[in-house]
């Protein structure tokens, strides 16, 4: 358990939280929310011992573990990933490397009869018990099972981890916190660098996760899986509500509603107080009574309400102009870097006011479409796009193209044409630009902040579609509303790569699938897409892809009786084979306790003879149980 206590933290001469106090339970799973800029990210620092508070305690017990996923991530990688992930258990590594110089020490000692021999013996049945305890008859299986939750395929996992790209030496970092399993996991935006199937897999680990987990998170979907406790940074202080994220909106707007008419009743009640104060305060003969009323004033708790929440920001797109019916054609369209192949002479049609969700793996393609089809990527075969076409195109790069001599304010004046002009602070309100903040030189802005206001240009030119990159990766709750209304609103076409569900939901009615270079358009919405398929993640839709002659892709899904035949016949030997596994693994599970039990004996480890043979005997019980084990995680 974690208890804080009466926590104080100031950045900048700036409250965020002040004489907090709560505890985190054993199995406790909470979402931290906050406005940006409240102190999630903070308290996460506070709760790991990075920030110590300006007063207050935190106190945990000495054998607790904390690990934490920050968004910044500061690695040196010497290995694969595979050797990577291996050292997260230390513990366990340490231990084989003393049973190991223990062996060879108890296999050259002849002094049978010595006390130290007995003492060797001992402390090597110790560390078997230790390592069955810590998990170490299973830790390839356990590293391949998380990397290839979180996207990693095999070949990648033998890859040097210091030539993977920043997203996905994010996810080596959380596959190493996961299989250190602490008791407490604390994670900064853990979605940032998934997709939408390892969101899926992530959520449903850390939903059965044993420990206590507190998460930052803008994915309101993530948060309702995992959590059952909410926390609000609000105000320099917290509001505690034990429920998920959804259940938590609810309860807010009824405390709200009750605390605002409770504040209203109090200023009445001290206006008419202050009215008495002010009208009797020359009465000589009511001195006393004034007076009374004067310290009634001074001692009375104030009820504050933050009225910000009664106000709302809208804002609307351009109308498109009228636009040809189809937007973009494309026949035989294909994609590589030097060799590797992204786009795989693919066929699509994009019409006008179709609403497209690029979904699937990352590296399979999506951002790369998105980029011919800005006109901004090179490609191979035909693509037509409509003519007189306008596009608004959004992706995170496009931030770093600002130009860094002018203000927030500038930066969107300069676009800005007609009346809209007048809502320029609007939008930026919107965006999270307010007071002083729009009057912030461009180069002085974070990435995210950056982010932002690329994505807030788009809002002043009209365009036939807009094509958007990823665009709520650095958008708080209200933001991502306000924006997503604001597409709902929208009359033409929307392309959206995207791995935020809640986001995607209602919003979109076609969606394009990415696998291995091929794309398959399904014209459904999201809850019809996955309903259809009756499926969890998207990742399990394959796209069948066959070449003919020409060497182009046949999307038809319909299998031949023959194909459909073998499909069985295959799916009935690997059930068999799993089975087989399973009985296997058991038996060989029960051979390796069976040998820790007779090492563990005074008879074993005081006869060489024996305690050579068992050892060796339980060396070759436990390589074949790790193949096995991992066989049977692949077929799984």
């Amino acid at each position: 358990m974690i208890a804080v206590s009466q926590c104080t933290m100031q950045f900048n001469g700036i409250s965020l939280f002040d004489g907090i106090t709560f505890t985190v339970g054993d199995q406790d799973k909470i979402g931290l929310v906050g406005k940006n800029g409240a102190g999630k990210s903070t308290l996460l620092n506070v709760l790991y011992g990075d920030i110590k508070p300006e007063s207050g305690v935190i106190t945990t017990s000495k054998q607790h573990t904390i690990g934490f996923l920050k968004q910044q991530l500061h690695a040196d990688y010497t290995g694969t990933v595979k050797e990577e992930c291996r050292s997260a258990f230390d513990a366990v590594l340490n231990i084989e490397i003393e049973l190991e110089s223990l062996q060879i020490t108890i296999t050259e000692y002849t002094d049978y009869d010595n006390p130290e021999y007995s003492e060797l013996c001992e402390r090597m049945s110790d560390l078997y018990a230790q390592l069955e305890i810590l998990g170490g008859n299973t830790i390839e299986a356990s590293i391949e099972k998380i990397l290839l939750g979180l996207g990693f395929t095999h070949e990648s996992m033998l890859k040097p981890a210091k030539e993977l790209s920043g997203g996905w030496q994010m996810r080596l970092e959380l596959a190493k916190l996961l299989l250190r399993k602490p008791h407490t996991l604390l994670l900064d935006e853990p979605t940032n660098h998934l997709d939408i199937d390892s969101i899926r897999w992530l959520e449903t680990y850390l939903a059965q996760y044993d420990g206590a987990v507190i998460l930052v998170s803008h994915d309101r979907v993530f948060l309702d899986t995992i959590t059952n406790r909410t926390i609000e940074i609000r105000n320099g202080g917290i509001e505690d509500y034990p429920c998920s994220y959804s259940k938590y909106v609810i309860e807010r707007l009824e405390r709200e509603e009750h605390r605002k008419k409770a504040y209203l009743a109090q200023q009445k009640e001290i206006a008419k107080t202050q009215e008495f104060i002010d009208r009797f305060r020359s009465k000589a003969n009511l001195a006393s009574r004034v007076q009374s009323r004067v310290k009634q004033l001074e001692a009375k708790e104030r009820i504050t309400y933050d009225d910000s929440t009664d106000k709302t920001i809208s804002f609307s797109f351009p109308p498109a102009p009228r636009a040809p019916r189809v937007l973009f054609h494309s026949d035989d369209l294909s994609k590589k870097y030097d060799d590797k192949v992204i786009l795989n002479h693919i066929s699509f049609d994009i019409e006008r006011e179709m609403r497209c969700a690029f979904v699937g793996k990352n590296g399979e393609g999506k951002s790369t479409l998105s980029r011919i089809l800005a006109g901004i990527e090179s490609y191979d075969g035909l693509l037509n796009t409509g003519e007189g076409l306008k596009i608004g195109y959004f992706a995170q790069q496009h931030a770093d193209s600002l130009d860094p001599t002018k203000t927030v304010f500038e930066t969107l004046e300069q676009v800005a044409v007609g009346d809209i002009r007048t809502k320029i602070r609007a939008i930026l309100g919107a965006f999270l630009f307010s007071g002083d903040s729009v009057e912030k030189k461009v180069r002085v802005l974070s990435g995210g902040e950056r982010a932002r206001l690329a994505l807030a240009m788009l809002l002043l030119s009209e365009s036939h579609v807009l094509i958007l990159d990823e665009p709520t990766n650095h958008l708080d709750m209200s933001a991502k509303d306000i924006l997503k209304s604001a597409l709902l609103d929208y009359n033409g076409a929307l392309i959206i790569v995207s791995h935020d569900r809640d986001f995607l939901s209602g919003l979109i009615d076609n969606i394009f699938h990415f696998s291995q270079g091929s794309v398959k358009h399904h014209p459904l919405t999201l809850e019809e897409y996955l309903a259809k398929h009756a499926i969890n993640s998207l990742d399990e839709i394959k796209t069948k892809v066959d070449h003919n002659n020409n060497g182009k892709v046949n999307t038809n899904t319909q299998l031949s009786r023959e194909e459909k035949k073998n499909r069985e016949k295959e799916e009935k030997k690997k059930s068999r084979r799993i089975e087989e596994l399973e009985q296997l693994i058991a038996q060989l599970e029960k051979e390796l306790s069976s040998v820790d039990q007779l090492l563990s004996l005074e008879e074993t480890y005081s006869d060489t003879e024996k305690m050579k043979s068992q050892t060796q005997s339980r060396n070759d019980v436990q390589q074949k149980l790790d193949t096995f084990l991992v066989e049977w995680e692949s077929l799984q």
